[in-house]
């Protein structure tokens, strides 16, 4: 072997001798530097989870906390806890109140009818009243008095309704048992058609108050009187 090589191999040799040394050096400077057993009571917790989604607890017993980082305290112990975050969307649509009569909603005023249709065969038919009183220009609280007091429904209606369906005393064909009287298929399609008789011939027509819907609706002289009456009642209940 030359003197050449034999220099390389020294060089080499004390290269790398180097090197390691350097790194035991190294490795030992960090293991002084970081201490793996400090207590989490030296930081400032609270300001830990500020900015994360954990939140700060005192606890008296731990012996049974799981997942939670821990720090002991002499007189308590605060713990770390994750939390689960929920966010809020960026908007929330809130449907406008929409008021179809005297201030009431449709639902609100379906719920008065309700209130005012006794217990007979048109209970609980006051979405139906109030949805076509409402679209049709048919004054609710009327068209509900001239139900009550024509047909009897604030107790059991006449058998008139409860045979043929017929409310408020219309005549037309098919005729009830063959009579004046019409006669419809089922409570609903003669509530229809007891609202939509009094938009055709009264409402739509001027027609829209008890006073003038009375000459043309009843012979007797007190019927105006006795529908304000029931109107009243409703208003009022």
């Amino acid at each position: 072997m030359n003197k050449t090589k034999v220099i390389s191999y020294i060089t080499v040799i004390v290269a790398i001798m180097m090197i390691s040394t350097g790194m035991i050096i190294q490795k030992e400077e960090m293991s002084s530097t970081i201490n793996t057993n400090v207590d989490l009571k030296d930081f400032k917790i609270q300001n830990m989870a500020a900015s994360t989604n954990m939140i700060v607890k005192t606890v008296d017993n731990t012996d049974n906390i799981s997942n939670v980082k821990q720090t002991s305290d002499t007189n308590a112990n605060l713990v770390l806890t994750e939390v689960q975050m929920e966010i809020a969307p960026s908007s929330v649509i809130v449907p406008p109140r929409v008021e179809v009569y005297e201030g009431m909603t449709l639902e609100e005023l379906a719920v008065k009818l309700d209130r005012n249709l006794g217990n007979g065969i048109v209970a609980g038919k006051g979405a139906l009243i109030a949805t076509e009183c409402i679209n049709k220009g048919v004054d609710p609280y009327v068209a509900v008095a001239i139900l009550l007091h024509e047909t009897g429904c604030r107790y059991s209606c006449s058998s008139l309704a409860r045979t043929c369906y017929n409310f408020g005393g219309q005549k037309g064909t098919p005729g009830c048992n063959g009579g004046a009287y019409k006669r419809y298929n089922s409570i609903d399609e003669g509530l229809v058609g007891f609202i939509d008789n009094l938009y055709r011939n009264y409402f739509s027509r001027g027609l829209n108050s008890v006073e003038s819907i009375g000459p043309k609706y009843a012979e007797s002289n007190t019927w105006v009187s006795k529908i304000n009456s029931y109107v009243s009642q409703i208003r009022a209940n």
